[in-house]
């Protein structure tokens, strides 16, 4: 039972720390709704999302107002579209965005992931349309998400659907250039992506999941960053030690897990849907105060990217895990702590000054979720060497039994150094700078499957 004392510091947490539901994401299967032709499996799709999250915005909005907890953003997740549409061509699932585009504006949400896909053993002719159809897809729709599976800790890494990769994040940004590739940030490439997430780009309803689930994504890098600090000050001459401080961490984890537990379930229970997950990350706004940056600033980092900040990093990660588990019945999704570069203010400002670069973010992946994530590099980067660093950071994951993921914006005619926005919770960033480029392209174009590490083998 919650005492007085944190209900009163959980009230303050929504109104001066920025606390909220970062979203609610409802799941839907779609895989009933393959027609034998792509207008009739179009009409279907449309008629199922409306019919399922018809009353899903007004409920959120209802809940939000009733707790007096702010929903940010309420997403929907459907079956991994190459799976709906199996058999048609790359036009074939340019109208399935197109309908699930109208569905999404029908129903008042604010995005719909699951234009996606999953390769991480091999590729089917339908796999090969779909990521054919991304750049055309993601350019003539306001509000879809896409994300693939290219890697896994049982399957290894699908050398052959990376090679495409690296030139489709390079049309689809070419594809949006009157919005500075604003394409490639509504696409992401995983390694052990999972079914239940509740955060975009790469939200899935996964073939494993009910027909409709709700799943909460919780936040708070703010509501954190004050309690260090109040902490820190309480103790004046004789600071925390690092022990204490994971300690803190976990306890307010703990109440911002409790909020998200509780409009999710008040949620679903209106709606009548099965509850899934809280997915407790620490997930940043370009709001100043609501970064995940500025928390290793308070423990002692004076420059993002120096030594140390992959083990604050690591701490914090696990302290986040620690204290939301306690706090919800169910936790799935990815569970971490995000460092989206444009998407962080603090994480953009130390691009700007080259206290980060990408070599060290990239070791920073290793410890948190969900990867390289939200990253502007120059147009000017080759096909092969995205496909190269996208290769990096699947290894990662594979190697680690973690999920890591790829976001990466080459921001068409324009070099590191210079600014790109996309404003909202998209955020805004200097273009980071991308170094060796075009001395991978021997590796990417070898093509294969990296075989799983010996540790898949559990049989």
């Amino acid at each position: 039972m919650l005492r007085s004392d944190q209900i009163l510091a959980t009230v303050e947490m929504i109104q001066k720390e920025n606390l909220d539901v970062r979203t609610v994401t409802m799941g839907i299967n779609l895989l009933d709704c393959r027609a034998n032709t792509v207008r009739s499996t179009c009409n279907k799709i449309e008629q199922r999302i409306i019919e399922k999250a018809g009353t899903f915005v007004e409920t959120c909005n209802f809940v939000s107002r009733k707790l007096g907890i702010p929903v940010v953003n309420k997403r929907i997740s459907i079956t991994p579209i190459a799976f709906v549409g199996a058999g048609f061509t790359r036009d074939g699932f340019v109208e399935l965005a197109k309908a699930l585009d109208r569905a999404a504006s029908a129903v008042g949400v604010d995005i719909l992931g699951g234009f996606s896909a999953q390769v991480e053993k091999g590729m089917t002719t339908t796999d090969r349309e779909y990521i054919y159809s991304l750049p055309q897809a993601l350019s003539v729709t306001d509000k879809i998400c896409a994300s693939i599976n290219i890697a896994s800790s049982q399957k290894g890494i699908n050398m052959d659907a990376l090679t495409m990769l690296g030139t489709s994040v390079k049309d689809i940004a070419e594809a949006t250039r009157d919005k500075n590739g604003f394409g490639a940030a509504k696409f992401v490439i995983f390694c052990n992506q999972p079914g239940d997430n509740p955060f975009m780009a790469g939200a899935i309803h996964g073939l494993e999941e009910a027909d409709v689930v709700l799943n909460i994504g919780v936040s708070g890098p703010g509501v954190i960053a004050r309690s260090l600090e109040r902490l820190i000050s309480s103790c004046q001459d004789n600071k925390p030690r690092l022990d204490e401080i994971a300690e803190e961490i976990k306890q307010t984890t703990f109440r911002v897990t409790r909020c998200g537990e509780l409009v999710g379930r008040q949620v679903s229970e209106i709606l009548g849907v099965e509850f899934g997950v809280v997915d407790l990350s620490l997930a940043p706004t370009p709001t100043i105060g609501d970064s995940v940056g500025e928390i290793l600033h308070i423990l002692g980092v004076d420059a993002i990217g120096a030594p140390g900040s992959t083990a604050i990093l690591a701490m914090l990660n696990d302290a986040v895990k620690k204290g939301g588990i306690f706090a919800s019945k169910t936790v799935g999704g990815l569970s971490g702590a995000f460092i989206p570069v444009m998407e962080d203010a603090v994480l953009a400002e130390a691009v700007g000054t080259d206290a980060l670069c990408l070599e060290k973010l990239e070791a920073m992946t290793c410890v948190c979720s969900v990867g390289l994530d939200m990253v502007p590099i120059p147009g000017s980067v080759d096909a092969q060497t995205i496909s190269a660093i996208i290769a990096d950071e699947m290894a990662l994951g594979m190697i680690n039994n973690k999920t890591t993921a790829a976001r990466l914006i080459p921001v068409p005619g324009k070099e590191a150094g210079e600014m790109v926005s996309f404003g909202g919770l998209f955020g805004a960033s200097p273009i980071m700078p991308v170094r060796n480029v075009g001395k991978s392209n021997r590796f990417i174009g070898w093509g294969g499957r990296i075989p799983a590490p010996v540790h898949s083998f559990k049989n």
